[in-house]
């Protein structure tokens, strides 16, 4: 398993990488994607590895169950205690996002992973990331 500087969550089991440098908004956007249904499966840090054909995400074991939230400090949570990764979101500055993106792709790990890039702090951030997890198909987005 990897390390990545990444907060983690699922939606219907499927695994979400949010990443992006810091103060960008990682656990921001995690927290709005719990409040609307996700499960926590890592906040910040997250261990990856490929299991077959996937790209599975867990929490580092020292922070399992927590979550850092600006203003209230680290706080337990419900959590996954793993999930397949089906998408990467990276966080960027709203001037960096492309009006028409082409389908992204990262390999990690050696696994494909679709890959989209979104100002985490725009409103419409969680929605963006629930509709292009809905878009993702084995093998790529749709």
């Amino acid at each position: 398993m990897a390390t990545i500087h990444a907060t983690t969550v699922a939606l219907d089991g499927r695994g979400v990488l949010i990443c992006g440098g810091a103060g960008c908004g990682k656990s921001d956007l995690g927290l709005r994607l719990i409040e609307a249904g996700a499960v926590l499966v890592s906040d910040d840090y997250t261990e990856v590895g490929p299991v077959g054909d996937n790209l599975v995400a867990q929490a580092p074991e020292t922070i399992q169950g927590k979550m850092e939230v600006r203003g209230l400090g680290i706080v337990d949570m419900e959590f996954a205690p793993s999930a397949p990764v089906c998408l990467r979101v990276e966080l960027v500055g709203r001037d960096r996002v492309e009006r028409l993106p082409d389908p992204g792709v990262v390999v990690i790990e050696g696994i494909e992973i679709p890959e989209i890039r979104i100002c985490g702090f725009d409103a419409s951030a969680a929605a963006k990331v629930r509709l292009a997890v809905s878009s993702v198909r084995p093998g790529g987005m749709a």
